[in-house]
């Protein structure tokens, strides 16, 4: 299913193939929990271990949107929708834990800084996030490929932007992730970069559906100045659509393919991004929790 232009492009960047539309990558926060024991947000929000994080995508290179904030190549990007016949559910897990082995391997010769239990840990990931690149619910059969991770203990991360409403009423992972970047149609069009024409009423029907999960639901935005910083009151009739049970307001970072879409200046701070969930706390009713200045992250809860 990849084109082997996209999947040398891939494997350059780190990525390891896995079946035919699958991948998995190196998290830049395991490589920094190893190498020098700082954590992600994730850890100080939900409790995670970075290190035994695995980080994979069953449609790599399949996305209905070419987000202008992602650092993704999505320049690259095969299709809207994963079709034909695709891979099993146990053999992408199979081949997902496999490759963070084979990826990890070299860090066991890093006597002076990474400890033995840490690296033995590492290659027996307890979480997974479902988000790498492309839309992980263009996978058919994303349900299954929850459960399968689910049945061998390790907590689920998904994150969907939306695009199979249908889908979101399937999954049951730990943590239910929906990317809401815009808060209006029009600036959904400016910045989201839709593939599909009804791309808006997709989204919008997600927010049903995901108010009706049963796992732990976060809605997270992406700041961009410029875009969708300014006015964070608007994203108030939204978030009550949705009812998520936390709100993670993130910065836009200018890295990877971004650059060649978005400048230095269309990056926040963290005070902005602090003044954004305050205002969007003061709108909402939520209340702020925790932030990463590392990350540029602030968490809002009900």
């Amino acid at each position: 299913m990849l084109t082997p232009e996209v999947k040398a492009l891939l494997q350059k960047q780190g990525y390891r193939i896995v079946g035919r539309h699958s991948a998995v990558k190196l998290c830049h926060w395991l490589r920094e929990r190893l190498l020098r024991k700082r954590s992600c947000y994730k850890a100080k929000f939900y409790g995670i271990a970075s290190h035994r994080c695995l980080q994979m995508t069953p449609s790599v290179a399949w996305c209905q949107h070419s987000c202008l904030f992602c650092w993704r190549p999505v320049e690259h990007t095969l299709g809207e929708e994963l079709r034909g016949e695709v891979d099993e559910p146990e053999v992408i897990v199979e081949g997902a834990l496999e490759a963070q082995r084979s990826l990890l391997s070299g860090y066991g010769g890093e006597k002076e800084r990474v400890t033995e239990q840490e690296f033995r840990e590492a290659l027996s990931p307890k979480h997974v996030a479902i988000s790498l690149a492309g839309e992980p619910t263009n996978y058919p059969r994303i349900a299954e490929l929850v459960e399968e991770f689910s049945r061998r203990g390790m907590s689920t991360f998904l994150v969907t932007n939306g695009m199979h409403p249908e889908r979101i009423y399937e999954v049951r992972p730990t943590s239910l992730y929906l990317s809401l970047i815009a808060p209006n149609e029009e600036v959904y069009r400016r910045i989201n970069v839709p593939r599909v024409r009804d791309g808006w009423r997709r989204l919008m029907q997600s927010l049903e559906a995901f108010g009706a999960s049963t796992s732990r639901r976060v809605v997270r935005i992406t700041l961009v100045r410029g875009y969708n910083l300014e006015h964070p009151e608007a994203f108030a009739p939204l978030i009550e659509r949705a009812e998520p049970d936390f709100i993670e307001a993130k910065g836009y970072v200018h890295v990877g393919y971004s650059r060649r879409r978005l400048s230095w200046e269309h990056m926040p701070t963290y005070e902005e991004v602090g003044d954004f969930a305050k205002a969007l706390a003061e709108a909402t009713g939520y209340e702020v929790a925790d932030s990463s200045r590392d990350s540029k992250v602030f968490l809002l809860r009900r």
